[in-house]
């Protein structure tokens, strides 16, 4: 087993069973009890970068294709996926702040994507709602983009599509486990 010193804080991680300590860091000695673990780990952190990276540039450069921003698309997705939405419920499903969340919305609805509507039972509250357009723009980049990942995984034979799909899936339940995001508050990463 490979020792190596850093000054990092233990970390946790939820295995299903709660959230316990990972074998990294002695805290007597201060050195790592399984090298190999934080090496993957160093590993994950390239890989992930080099793929947010990647994403992030093909989202910007796709999203200008149907006159929205990521962000925009991103709030027109969880839209028409959740239904209508609350500028608070919109801001915790984008983990954003309500005022960001507030300007986006504010393009869509400029753009005639979104409309504002309030509630039947409680007219102080105002639900974003995706017009017919909206709907149909949301789709139109969904389905590019489940395109653009078929041509992707076409390289891969079944059982290995199956595992990215499960094995990134399981990545994304890792991740959003781990972030907070509370009625539009500002995210706190835990």
């Amino acid at each position: 087993m490979r020792m190596t010193t850093t000054s990092r804080r233990p970390r946790t991680a939820d295995t299903g069973q709660g959230l316990h300590e990972l074998p990294i860091l002695d805290s007597a000695t201060n050195v790592i009890a399984d090298g190999g673990l934080l090496e993957d780990a160093e590993h994950l952190s390239d890989a992930l970068s080099e793929l947010i990276r990647v994403i992030q540039f093909r989202d910007r450069d796709r999203a200008c294709c149907y006159d929205i921003s990521v962000s925009q698309c991103y709030a027109l997705k969880s839209i028409v996926d959740a239904g209508p939405l609350t500028i608070n419920e919109l801001a915790a499903h984008l983990y954003l702040d309500k005022s960001t969340a507030s300007r986006v919305a504010n393009g869509l609805v400029d753009k005639g994507l979104v409309v504002r509507e309030r509630d039947a039972e409680d007219g102080r509250i105002v639900r974003l709602v995706a017009t017919v357009e909206g709907a149909s723009v949301s789709s139109t980049i969904a389905s590019d983009l489940t395109r653009e990942y078929a041509q992707m995984l076409s390289d891969f034979d079944p059982e290995a599509r199956a595992a990215i799909t499960r094995l990134v899936a399981r990545l994304g339940q890792s991740f959003t486990a781990r972030v907070e995001a509370s009625g539009g508050t500002c995210c706190v990463v835990g």
